[in-house]
């Protein structure tokens, strides 16, 4: 297991030099000063013990999500202005929306500021400190990102699968993915399209394969199949009802036995209920879809981590041309700042004080999930309401003349 971490590092300056060869002294430099950290798990596999039955190894590797996120957002910016700038030629815009038309000065800095975003977060700090494995998950994702926004769907696979066989949950990923890569493709999305459906098993076919491959890979590394139930059964099972910020370890806890399964199926259903719902509302962009799916996991998933909030929060600013029509921001922004700060002081009262109990805690927990729900809500809304305005006009108006007022169900 070791090995294979250990080579999925090393080969990650190789892949971002082979999507953009100018840039390999830069990325040397940065895997260069940023080693990795096997804690545990190469110390069991040297002792001749399964790395799964004890705690599990971290490896820090922000700064290479990083620079894979300014990448991916870069190489976006330029697509989203040919896509407008095409649009505008064929005039599928409102005559009196110039000024929700972005710029490329406007659009310059964004990539940089996602970069910064994702660096200077307090919870990729925080992920970093607990040198949590989160920060490998992130980076895999980022890259998964960039290969798929730069068309390559072999490479998209590959780390798709790779994100997959780490968490499950990316799996739903794939959706957005297949459909940027159909645009890329100029496919049509039509399921009556034999380019289409002939795409559709090509790349489901790459992801299938590469994970396959992973997972034998790990069997021959171990001679065993102890991963699948200490990974996969243990995020669809959720055994371990150690509290944390996700929505699952209290309502278990509390729980009957003989509901739990039920439960369970429930709670777990959430991350792909949304899938495919989002995916015929958001067909066109899939940029945004990938965006708001990456959310989801993060509220949704059985053991969320703070690392996870951080990889969709990173993203924010590429969302900037929104603010004007978000409505609840500075609320919802003082929302999960309090319930952030009040983590920590209502876990030392719970755990270390004894002045309070675990409803406190979980309390908070569930303000700032339902405040990250509300957020990501914000954004959808204010994102189909700049669609509708793009087309229609700014300036809505009734059968007799009157301004009419928007509104979005």
């Amino acid at each position: 297991m070791g090995a294979l971490v250990a080579a999925r590092t090393a080969g990650a300056s190789s892949v971002l030099c082979s999507l953009f060869p100018s840039q390999q002294a830069k990325f040397n430099h940065i895997l260069g000063t940023r080693s990795s950290v096997l804690v545990e798990g190469l110390a069991l596999l040297d002792l001749g013990v399964s790395p799964y039955s004890g705690a599990i190894f971290h490896e820090i590797t922000d700064v290479l999500t990083a620079v894979a996120l300014y990448l991916a957002i870069q190489d976006y910016n330029k697509v989203v202005f040919k896509k407008q700038k095409l649009l505008i030629e064929l005039d599928k815009y409102a005559p009196d929306v110039a000024e929700l038309i972005r710029t490329p000065m406007e659009m310059h800095y964004i990539p940089l500021k996602v970069a910064l975003v994702y660096l200077l977060n307090p919870y990729t700090v925080m992920s970093c400190v607990a040198k949590s494995t989160c920060a490998i998950s992130n980076t895999v994702i980022a890259f998964f990102i960039l290969a798929t926004i730069r068309g390559s769907a072999f490479l998209s696979a590959v780390f798709l699968a790779l994100a997959t066989y780490q968490s499950l949950y990316p799996i739903t990923l794939f959706a957005p993915a297949l459909l940027y890569l159909l645009q890329r493709q100029f496919i049509p999305i039509k399921p009556k399209s034999k380019s289409f459906w002939l795409f559709t098993m090509q790349y489901a076919a790459l992801y299938l394969c590469s994970l396959v491959v992973i997972i034998c890979l790990s069997f021959f590394l171990l001679n065993s199949w102890d991963f699948i139930p200490s990974v996969y059964g243990f995020i669809l099972s959720v055994p371990d009802l150690t509290p944390n910020i996700g929505l699952f370890w209290y309502f278990f806890a509390e729980m009957f036995e003989h509901f739990s399964l039920f439960f369970v199926c429930v709670f777990q259903i959430n991350v792909f209920f949304y899938t495919i719902p989002l995916a015929v509302k958001l067909k066109e962009h899939p940029v945004f879809f990938m965006f708001v799916q990456l959310a989801i996991i993060s509220i949704f998933k059985s053991y969320p981590t703070v690392g996870d909030v951080a990889l969709y929060m990173a993203f924010l600013p590429v969302w900037s041309h929104l603010y004007r029509f978000l409505r609840n921001i500075f609320i919802l922004s003082c929302m999960l700042i309090a319930c952030s700060l009040l983590f920590p002081v209502l876990w030392h009262l719970w755990i270390f004080a004894g002045s309070a109990n675990s409803n406190f805690y979980y309390a908070i927990t569930l303000t700032f999930n339902i405040g990250q729900i509300l957020l990501i809500s914000d954004y959808f809304y204010a994102f189909l309401r700049r669609e509708y305005y793009l087309t229609h006009g700014l300036h809505l108006t009734k059968q007799d003349g009157t301004e009419a007022m928007l509104v979005l169900k």
